[in-house]
């Protein structure tokens, strides 16, 4: 690992925190810790990753690479509810590490509570999540960064009512404009593949995403 790849610090420190709450909690509970430098396989280390199918160097969230994209960072989250694709019911709560201020990474803890829920009578505070809806959230899990990309991309073109060839240049700017703000274009390769998706070329796609970026867009 070259200078330009080494762990920060702090992150390296916390990186016996990962197999050490694992430990503590059991096979149920996934541990991650994500490095903000590199969104693309953010993951340096985790354990239980059968959870959410995901190793080392698979990429940052949905929900992670929006907060980049926006550097949208507040307290750390505790206790909110996420779901994996399998229809897995996960307590997640994320601790962000800052050097100077600056979120350099998180260490994210998602204990898989579906067993409990069945069982919430016997052991209701086990399973206690936040009621609030806000904080009830679809997590997007990739074992991959191809995996990941892909995920995202169709999850917004799965919800266009009509075919691509259909749309107008508008049309095309505003899921540009949505897959930005989530993050999509921080993933290399993400342009290639939109544009085949869209049907235009990948400076097409630039400049769409510079239209975005100047003007901003009304969704």
């Amino acid at each position: 690992m070259g200078d330009k790849d080494k762990l920060h610090p702090i992150l390296e420190s916390a990186i016996p925190l990962v197999e050490g709450l694992a430990a503590t909690f059991g096979n149920n509970c996934e541990v991650v810790l994500h490095d903000f430098s590199r969104p693309q396989n953010s993951v340096v280390a985790i354990a239980n990753g059968h959870i959410t199918g995901r190793t080392i160097s698979s990429p940052m969230t949905e929900r992670g690479l929006k907060a980049l994209r926006k550097n949208d960072f507040g307290e750390n989250l505790i206790k909110y509810k996420t779901t994996t694709r399998n229809g897995r019911v996960l307590k997640s709560s994320t601790f962000f590490f800052r050097d100077e201020g600056k979120v350099i990474g998180c260490l994210c803890i998602n204990l898989d509570i579906t067993e409990f829920i069945l069982a919430q009578k016997v052991i209701g505070q086990i399973a206690e999540t936040m009621e609030d809806k806000n904080h009830e959230v679809e997590e997007t899990y990739g074992s991959s960064v191809n995996e990941m990309l892909y995920q995202l991309v169709n999850k917004v073109f799965d919800h266009i009512e009509k075919p691509v060839a259909y749309l107008t240049k508008e049309q095309k700017v505003i899921l540009v404009s949505q897959l930005d703000e989530m993050g999509v274009f921080l993933i290399k390769g993400s342009v290639e593949y939109v544009a085949e998706k869209l049907c235009v070329s990948r400076y097409t796609v630039y400049n769409y995403i510079d239209e975005v970026r100047v003007n901003g867009i009304e969704k």
